[in-house]
């Protein structure tokens, strides 16, 4: 028995398999520790300069706001990529890089707000996340995590851009000039179709083609009136260049077109108020065709005091300032003088 019970607590004093390895694994090194901690610094200090840009929305706040930004529409479908065999003509002239986006489907109206959602939802959920921890002792896991949600979220992006590629072609072609050539403004156009995907606000509910235009187009607009400034200044002293720079500008690019854009953009601001909030600043500055109709007159047709008139006009100009700036219209027209 004295022997049997020795054995017992041999048995039990010898260390098992995990013992074993724990015991083998090398201890890491004072310096491999202090270079593992210099590169999380590193990576932390990277982590926190990262600039983290998205378009705000109330829906962001709700309880279901994650399934609502993850649950796609019925008819979303990957690739983008059709197999089916476009008209010649359509890609006739065009590089292989040109010719290809033809072969690539758009989004339908509901797919292009889901991927909008999705992406501003994974840039919001990062940077509140992102918000939550200290900058000194964020761990390595909760950093990969946030970065894998903006990874995600630039996905998501070039899934919108490579929808939206042909929209450059289209407007490109109407630019081409002796400053630019059509392969130059498809290369500046796809630029301001990014800058664009990140700006658009898809909680107004307006299709991206009507934002993205109407970007495109400025960006156009600025660098031909760039490029004819250059030929003007460094055009040579033969005479009949000299003459043909001395020309005064053409309407080519301003009037009508800008014109139109800007009521086409208005009508999209004036479509975002409340119907009475439209209805009074419509009356009051005369967009209906009508002389401009004054508090008073308003406040007897609606049936309310000309003070409460003022009132909703005041809002909602408020509410188409914001939408002027969000749309970055002073800059715009700026450009344009």
């Amino acid at each position: 028995m004295i022997a049997l019970a020795k054995k017992a607590a041999s048995v039990k004093k010898r260390p098992g398999p995990a013992a074993d390895l724990r015991m083998a694994r090398p201890r890491r090194t004072a310096a491999a520790d202090s270079v593992h901690r210099e590169a999380l610094r590193t990576r932390r200090t990277e982590f926190f300069a990262r600039l983290i840009e998205y378009i705000p929305c109330r829906q962001f706040l709700k309880a279901d706001a994650e399934t609502l930004a993850s649950t796609p529409p019925a008819d979303a479908a990957l690739p983008l990529e059709t197999h089916e065999r476009e008209p010649a003509a359509r890609g006739e002239g065009l590089s292989p890089y040109l010719a290809s986006l033809y072969r690539t489907r758009l989004l339908t109206k509901d797919e292009e707000q889901y991927y909008f959602r999705r992406m501003n939802w994974l840039k919001f959920r990062a940077a509140t996340a992102r918000g939550r921890l200290d900058k000194k002792r964020a761990t390595l896991r909760q950093i990969e995590q946030i970065e894998g949600w903006l990874t995600e979220a630039d996905t998501v992006k070039a899934v919108l851009i490579t929808s939206n590629l042909r929209l450059v072609v289209s407007i490109a072609k109407k630019f081409v000039d002796a400053s630019w050539t059509f392969e130059e403004l498809v290369s500046e156009g796809n630029m301001a179709l990014m800058r664009g995907v990140e700006k658009f606000n898809f909680a107004l509910g307006n299709r991206f083609s009507t934002y993205a235009t109407y970007a495109i187009q400025r960006h156009f607009y600025r660098i031909s009136h760039r490029g004819r400034q250059q030929r003007k200044r460094f055009v040579s002293d033969d005479e009949a260049l000299k003459s043909r720079a001395d020309d005064p500008d053409t309407t080519e690019y301003h009037s009508a077109e800008q014109i139109g854009m800007l009521k086409e953009l208005f009508a999209g601001f004036l479509d975002e108020l409340e119907p009475r909030e439209k209805k009074i600043v419509v009356a009051r500055f005369g967009f209906d065709g009508k002389p401009p109709r004054t508090f008073r007159e308003l406040g007897s047709q609606m049936g309310v005091c000309k003070e409460r008139i003022r009132q909703i006009q005041t809002r909602a100009m408020e509410k188409l300032r914001e939408m002027a700036a969000e749309a970055r219209l002073e800059q715009t027209v700026g450009d344009w003088l």
